[in-house]
C-alpha cells in the first residue's frame, strides 16, 4: 500500500536540521502501523512525506501503487484526497456545525447536496455522534472533537488514514475509545490507518507493526509483539523502559539467598496462549526447585496476551540448569539476568 525508499529531508536555517535520513519503509494494506520515537525524532515530518505535505529532499514515495512525488499539483490534489489526516488539535472550523465540519471536504471536492447530506448522516453514525450534527466545535468534548476530526478525514473514502498524534491532547479514557474507534474504523473499512505517537501505550494498543524512529532514521521495524518482546535496537530499549520493563533494584541482583544455595534469576516473556499456561508451577514440580516471583505481568498488544515475569530460582545447579532447560523447551523467551 505505501512504499518509501530512502526519504531525506532537511531544513536549512542557520543550522541545518536532517529530519529524516534514508527512511525506507513498507506499510502493508489494512494494517494498522505504527510510527514511535521520542521527541524530534522526525515522525511528524515523515508521516508528511507520505501525503506529500512536506516534500521530501530525496527518495521516492508510493501509495497504492502511484509515485506521489512525480505528480503534478493537479494528480497530487486528487491523490490526496484518497488520503483522510487526522491531527493532534483537530483543526476544525468553530464557525461551522459538527455536520458542515464533516461535509467541508465534500464541498471542495463538489459532491452535489444531496450525497453530502447522506454521507455525512453515515459517518456521524460510524463515529457515534448522530445526535451532535447541529452542534458547535465549543460544545464538543475534546473527544467528540476527535471524533468529528476522524469523521471528516473519511469523507471522501479515503483508502489510508493518517494520525499524526492523534490521541495527545486527550485524557487515558477519552484515549482508549478513539483508539477503540479507530480499529473498529480499521476492521470495518479494510482502510490501512498510519499512527504517530510518543506513546508505547497506543502502539500496544492498536498497531500491528511498528517502526521505532530516532534522531531521523529507522531503528527497527516489525510486528508490535517482536519489537516489544524482543528489542533489538537501544533507543527501542529505551523507549521501553518503564512500560515493559521490569526495573529491579540493584540489591536484588547481588544478594544471596539463606544458606547461599546457587541461584539464577530469569526474565521470562509469554506471548499468545503460553501467557495463561501454569508453565512455572510445572517447572517447579518437574525440576524440584525454589521460586520466587519478584516482578510479573499480564498485557494485551492488541488481541495478543503478553505476560512478563522476573524470577529467581533457588537450588542445586543441575536442578537449576534443568529448570532453564524445562522453559526454553516451553518456548517461553528467556534472559538470564545474574
Amino acid at each position: 500500500m505505501i512504499q518509501l525508499e530512502g526519504i531525506s529531508k532537511t531544513y536549512s536555517g542557520e543550522k541545518a536540521v536532517h529530519a529524516l535520513t534514508d527512511v525506507n519503509l513498507h506499510i502493508p494494506a489494512g494494517k494498522i502501523f505504527g510510527i514511535i520515537g521520542p521527541s524530534g525524532a522526525g515522525k511528524s515530518t515523515l508521516l508528511r512525506c507520505i501525503n506529500l505535505l512536506e516534500k521530501p529532499d530525496a527518495g521516492a514515495v508510493w501509495v497504492d501503487g502511484v509515485r506521489l512525488d512525480t505528480l503534478g499539483p493537479k494528480e497530487l490534489r486528487q491523490a490526496r484526497q484518497k488520503m483522510g489526516m487526522v491531527f493532534q488539535h483537530f483543526n476544525l472550523l468553530s464557525s461551522r456545525t459538527v455536520a458542515e465540519n464533516v461535509a467541508f471536504p465534500l464541498e471542495v471536492a463538489k459532491v452535489s447536496s444531496q450525497r453530502r447530506k447522506q454521507i455525512v448522516a453515515d459517518l456521524l453514525q460510524l463515529v457515534g455522534l448522530e445526535d451532535k450534527a447541529n452542534a458547535y466545535p465549543a460544545q464538543l468534548s475534546g473527544g467528540q472533537k476527535q471524533r468529528v476530526g476522524i469523521a471528516r478525514a473519511l469523507a471522501n473514502e479515503p483508502r489510508v488514514l493518517l494520525c499524526d498524534e492523534a490521541t495527545s491532547a486527550l485524557d487515558p479514557e477519552t484515549t482508549k475509545s478513539v483508539l477503540q474507534l479507530l480499529k473498529s474504523i480499521n476492521q470495518q473499512l479494510n482502510l490501512t490507518i498510519v499512527v504517530v505517537t510518543h506513546e508505547m501505550s497506543v502502539i500496544q494498543e492498536i498497531c500491528d507493526l511498528v517502526a521505532v524512529l530516532d534522531e531521523g532514521t529507522v531503528q527497527e521495524c516489525g510486528p508490535v509483539v517482536d519489537v516489544f518482546t524482543r528489542p533489538q535496537a537501544e533507543a527501542t530499549k529505551r523507549m521501553l523502559r518503564g512500560t515493559f520493563a521490569a526495573n529491579i533494584p540493584p540489591e536484588l541482583l547481588s544478594r544471596t539467598p539463606n544458606g547461599h544455595a546457587p541461584r539464577r534469576l530469569l526474565k521470562l516473556s509469554f506471548v499468545g496462549d503460553k501467557a495463561h499456561q501454569p508453565i512455572i508451577s510445572h517447572m517447579v514440580q518437574n525440576c524440584q526447585v525454589d521460586a520466587n516471583i519478584l516482578f510479573g505481568r499480564i498485557d494485551q498488544m492488541k488481541d495478543l496476551p503478553f505476560g512478563m515475569l522476573v524470577l529467581e530460582l533457588v537450588g542445586e545447579e543441575e536442578r537449576l540448569t534443568a529448570a532453564v532447560g524445562f522453559l526454553r523447551s516451553q518456548q517461553v523467551e528467556l534472559e538470564v539476568l545474574a
